[in-house]
C-alpha cells in the first residue's frame, strides 16, 4: 500500500516552474534531520484558469526529482476533486484530496441516519478520550445532528474513493478527505464520529482536512487566538488517535491543514504538539509559489516590475470576480489596499516588501498579499510574456521560493535553527 510519510508538504506550483526550488527546500530539511514527503498539488479550478492539465504536474515533479537525484517517495495530488472532476486526474495522480465540503448539510436517508445512531449508541453519555482531561458529552440528539450534517458527505467520499480504487487499485494511491472550505468548523467530537463514518464506509484515508476554528485566510497568518487553536488541534490529534483504534483506520492517519501556508503564529504550537504526541502532519502551501514569482519579478525591476504593477491595477478592477471562488478563505479590506497612484510611484523593493510575508516589516500589507494571491488568473491571461519573464529572472525567483518554504515555513514548524 502506498503510504504518505509522517510529515508531508503540499507544494502548489500553479505555473509549473518552481519544482526544483521547492524540492531543494525539502532536501535541505532532510540534511537537518527532518524527513518531509513532497506532494505537488494543483486543483481542477487552477488547471482551468491557467489552461494546463494534470499530467503536467506529474511531469514537473518527475523532472525536479530526476534533476536533483531525489531518492525518496513523492506524490502528485489531485487537489480538491469531486465526482465531476476526478476522472481527468486518475492517470497522473497518486494522492487524491477528495473534497466533500459542498455535501456537508445535505441529508442522508432517514433509515441510514437511524442506522448510524443505533450503531453508535454505545458512545452516548461520556466519551473518554485518552489524553483529554474532561470526557466529551455525547447524546442521542447529538449523534442525530452529526449524522444529518455529515453522513451524506461521507457517502459521497466513499463513492468517489471507489471510483478511484476501481481505476487504480486499492493500494496504489493515498486518500485524503477534505471538509475545510466551509463556514463552520468541525468540533473534535464531530471529527471522531466523522472518522467512524469513514471506517464504516471502508475509506482507508491517510489524511483528513477538517475545518478548524478561526480564519485560515490564503497567504497570511492565522486570525484567531493561537492558544484556542492549540487546544482544539490537540483534541483533534487525540480523537483521531482513538478513532484509528476504534474504527480500524490506517495507523498513519494524520491531520491535514489546508491554507496552511504562512500560519506562522501556529507553527510553534503545531510543532510542539506533534512532538508531544509523536504525530505527523500534512501542510498544504498552495499559492505561495505564485506569490514568490510575483515578488521576484517586482525585485527584478524594469519590465518585470511594470508587469506586476499592471497585474495589481487589474486586480483592483476585478477584485470581486477574483475573490468570489475563495470567499471562505480570504478577508480583504479594500480600504487597506494602496491606490493605483501610490503603486505607480513604488520601486521594486517597496513593491516586493508590500507582498512578502514578513509580519514585522512596516511595508508589508496583508490585504494586498491576499489580493495578489487570488490574482494569478491575470498572469495567465498574458502567459507568453509571463513565462518569458519567469525564465529571464529564474535565479531571483527560485531563491525566493526556496527561502519561503524552507526558512519561513519548515524551519519555523520544526524548530530548525
Amino acid at each position: 500500500m502506498k503510504k504518505i510519510g509522517k510529515y508531508s508538504f503540499g507544494l502548489g506550483d500553479r505555473f509549473g516552474h518552481q519544482g526544483r526550488a521547492q524540492l531543494k527546500a525539502i532536501m535541505t530539511a532532510e540534511k537537518k534531520g527532518v524527513e518531509i514527503t513532497p506532494v505537488w498539488n494543483k486543483s481542477n479550478r487552477e488547471h482551468i484558469i491557467i489552461g494546463t492539465h494534470p499530467g503536467q504536474v506529474r511531469h514537473e515533479a518527475a523532472a525536479a526529482v530526476n534533476d536533483l537525484n531525489f531518492k525518496r517517495s513523492y506524490f502528485v495530488d489531485a487537489d480538491h476533486v469531486n465526482s465531476d472532476t476526478v476522472d481527468r486526474f486518475i492517470d497522473s495522480s497518486d494522492f487524491f484530496t477528495v473534497d466533500v465540503a459542498s455535501c456537508i448539510g445535505k441529508r442522508a436517508r432517514s433509515d441510514e441516519i437511524n442506522a448510524f445512531v443505533a450503531n453508535t449508541s454505545k458512545y452516548t453519555g461520556e466519551l473518554k478520550v485518552p489524553g483529554i482531561k474532561n470526557p466529551m458529552k455525547v447524546s442521542k440528539s447529538m449523534l442525530e445532528d452529526i449524522a444529518e450534517k455529515y453522513l451524506f458527505a461521507v457517502f459521497k467520499a466513499g463513492e468517489i474513493y471507489r471510483k478511484i480504487e476501481k481505476a487504480k487499485g486499492r493500494d496504489n494511491f493515498v486518500t485524503e478527505v477534505s471538509m475545510d472550505e466551509v463556514p463552520a468548523p468541525q468540533t473534535p467530537v464531530e471529527l471522531f464520529f466523522i472518522l467512524k463514518m469513514m471506517g464504516d464506509h471502508n475509506i482507508p484515508l491517510q489524511t483528513i482536512a477538517p475545518k478548524f476554528s478561526g480564519r485560515f485566510n490564503k497567504g497570511v497568518d492565522y486570525v484567531g487566538d493561537p492558544d484556542d487553536f492549540a487546544a482544539e488541534f490537540e483534541a483533534d490529534l487525540l480523537v483521531t488517535d482513538l478513532a484509528i483504534k476504534e474504527f480500524d483506520l490506517p495507523g498513519n492517519l494524520k491531520l491535514s491543514i489546508h491554507s496552511g501556508s504562512d500560519k506562522f503564529s501556529l507553527y510553534t504550537h503545531i510543532g510542539s504538539l506533534m512532538r508531544k504526541h509523536d504525530k505527523g502532519i500534512h501542510i498544504k502551501t498552495a499559492g505561495t509559489t505564485w506569490l514568490e514569482e510575483y515578488i521576484g519579478l517586482a525585485e527584478a525591476g524594469g519590465g518585470a516590475l511594470d508587469f506586476v504593477k499592471e497585474i495589481y491595477v487589474m486586480s483592483l478592477h476585478k477584485m470581486e470576480e477574483l475573490c468570489a471562488p475563495y470567499a471562505d478563505v480570504i478577508d480583504i479590506k479594500a480600504t487597506a489596499l494602496p491606490t493605483v497612484e501610490e503603486v505607480k510611484r513604488w520601486n521594486g523593493k517597496k513593491m516586493a516588501a508590500a507582498v512578502r510575508h514578513i509580519p514585522d516589516n512596516p511595508h508589508f500589507i496583508p490585504d494586498m498579499r491576499q489580493l495578489i494571491h487570488v490574482s494569478y488568473k491575470l498572469a495567465a491571461m498574458n502567459m507568453e510574456k509571463f513565462t518569458s519573464l519567469l525564465n529571464e529572472h529564474e535565479e531571483v525567483i527560485s531563491k525566493g521560493v526556496f527561502e519561503n518554504i524552507y526558512t519561513r515555513h519548515i524551519c519555523r514548524l520544526f524548530g530548525i535553527d
